[in-house]
């Protein structure tokens, strides 16, 4: 770490403790050169999330857009908020835990799929409608059909 008094680039940590809220790193250090002490904070760097969308342009990953997927989906449907926001949850982590800093947007709607389907049947096929843009009763029929086969099994 640079020293801000000399720029001599070595330094000691002296102290080193948790802030409040447990998300940072506060560390006294002391310069090797003039002596002088300094503090610095440490915390993790957050990876920036960018989605890509169908037709190739590009935003920041929005928990919003898929907490509000869930509320349409799951609409009329035994279904807490408590849980919504349980499953956003873990498909954030799951997109932070790829390590990918682009997640094209059919990743994330297959994750919302796979949840809702051990979920809820209905808020499975709500979504599911939209998101495959189900053409014509034909498509909608086979997707149901699937749905129950897979049950069966």
């Amino acid at each position: 770490m640079k020293c801000p008094y000399c720029g001599f680039v070595e330094s000691k940590v002296i102290d080193s403790r948790p802030t409040e809220d447990g998300y940072v790193i506060r560390r006294r250090r002391q310069c090797l050169s003039c002596s002088n002490r300094f503090t610095t904070y440490e915390k993790v760097e957050e990876v920036q999330l960018i989605v890509v969308k169908k037709d190739g342009t590009r935003e920041s990953f929005n928990r919003g857009k898929i907490i509000n997927g869930l509320v349409r989906a799951c609409e009329k449907r035994p279904i807490s908020i408590e849980v919504m926001e349980n499953i956003a949850d873990r498909i954030e982590q799951k997109l932070i835990n790829s390590m990918e800093q682009e997640i094209p947007s059919g990743e994330i709607g297959e994750l919302l799929m796979e949840e809702l389907k051990a979920l809820d049947e209905v808020a499975y096929v709500r979504f599911a409608s939209v998101y495959r843009q189900f053409k014509d009763l034909n498509t909608f029929v086979k997707e149901l059909t699937k749905m129950l086969d897979e049950k069966k099994d």
